[in-house]
């Protein structure tokens, strides 16, 4: 089976944590006792309704307040796909959350109020979505029921959302879904509310949307993680390097490079708990051989001698700084990059994007918490890259404070 991880993303209140919780109780993917903790605590809450909100917001602060505050992961599986569910918060203030929960997905869930319609948090949600290149968008006009589920509003909706979105580059499928979380609408049953909408409910289109193209499989790109030498009379001799194919498909005998060191050797065998492989390709963990013995560590990247990534230490980036205290000029800071990590220094602010109106601001020399923008950044050793529009894996990366190890910001290389 395949797996397709997704986000929610939506202004406060348009019923997320909602609609996921209803995912899951229509789906059948809640045991008895947790649906049993949900309906007591709504009644304690006085609440209507089972609030089904309550399967993802967990913390006490989310409870109390009605919103979510942090990312809520939630695995749950049909007969046809499993799935990974982040549910991220809707606050502007909370903008690094959801772009921590959109990093990995494959599909996003953009969430409207038939009431409000598309709104200045609709259009940031999108941008973070496309600037994570995310190429599948679920756009679920929620609460159609306090519409009287009128046609008329979900059509103009949609229009102005396709109208927005026509201006970013990277989603490339927007499935429109009239939706009512609270009711189930659409969500795992169709609606015999809305016999006007012909196309698929939601988890239909979880099961069937295809992402299998998204993985580069044209860019050998192998981060070593670890260097396997068992002390033991059987493996005596084996050297292997085990680690993830962040891109491209590499087999046994195979011209390739070990980068930085720049050596050239062969592919001599593919290993993965079930055996020898005759290919390893993305996202697959496994551990290669290699014909000759080579110097070899952590951190180094194994690729094709005919298609090498770029290697520099300049880098220009679209980044989101996540810490409280503002970006200081030219700090310190360490960089991540796949299983690599060094010194590096933000040299200069290109911009900032003004994410409601996506204008760039021009003139910025700092960032503040959930601020996002271009910069470019100088490191101590050479980064082997790519554009994170062409590879997610190789092309982003993570800044750390190395005084209190905080995560201060997350980045893209452009």
């Amino acid at each position: 089976m395949d797996l397709l991880r997704f986000t929610t993303a939506g202004s406060v209140d348009d019923g997320k944590s909602t609609l996921i919780g209803r995912l899951l109780y229509d789906s059948k993917s809640i045991f008895e006792d947790q649906l049993e903790a949900v309906e007591e605590s709504s009644r304690r809450r006085g609440d209507e309704h089972v609030n089904l909100a309550l399967l993802t917001d967990g913390l006490k602060a989310e409870r109390e307040q009605g919103i979510t505050i942090d990312v809520a992961y939630r695995y749950f599986a049909t007969p046809k796909r499993k799935f990974i569910i982040s549910d991220t918060p809707g606050h502007i203030q909370y903008t690094r959350n959801m772009v921590t929960g959109a990093s990995t997905a494959n599909l996003a869930i953009i969430l409207i109020d038939a009431r409000k319609g598309v709104i200045e948090q609709t259009k940031r949600h999108s941008f973070i979505a496309n600037l994570l290149r995310i190429q599948h968008v679920a756009v679920c006009i929620n609460k159609m029921d306090l519409v009287d589920y009128d046609e008329e509003v979900y059509k103009k909706i949609v229009k102005d959302y396709e109208s927005f979105a026509s201006r970013l580059d990277n989603i490339v499928d927007i499935t429109p879904i009239p939706i009512s979380a609270l009711n189930g609408d659409n969500v795992v049953d169709k609606s015999e509310n809305m016999p006007w909408y012909q196309g698929p409910s939601l988890l239909y289109h979880l099961e069937n949307v295809y992402v299998g193209g998204e993985e580069n499989h044209v860019d050998a790109r192998y981060p070593v993680q670890w260097v396997i030498r068992p002390q033991s009379d059987e493996w005596h001799d084996f050297r292997g390097y085990a680690g993830r194919v962040a891109g491209g498909v590499f087999k046994p005998g195979d011209d390739i490079t070990v980068l930085p060191s720049g050596f050239n050797t062969k592919i001599k065998a593919i290993h993965s708990t079930d055996g020898e492989l005759d290919e390893a390709f993305a996202p697959q963990s496994v551990t290669i051989t290699l014909a000759d013995e080579i110097d070899i560590s952590r951190g180094d990247m194994i690729v094709k001698q005919n298609n090498p990534p770029k290697v520099s230490q300049d880098l220009e980036a679209m980044i989101c700084w996540f810490s409280n205290k503002p970006m200081a000029s030219r700090a310190k800071l360490v960089l991540r990059h796949t299983t690599r990590e060094m010194q590096a220094v933000i040299r200069d602010v290109k911009y900032l994007v003004d994410i409601n109106t996506l204008h760039k601001v021009e003139g910025v020399d700092s960032f503040a918490m959930n601020d996002i923008g271009r910069v470019t950044l100088r490191t101590a050793s050479p980064v082997i890259h790519d554009s994170y529009r062409r590879n997610r894996n190789t092309g982003s990366f993570i800044l750390v404070d190395p005084g209190t190890n905080e995560t201060v910001a997350a980045g893209m290389i452009v």
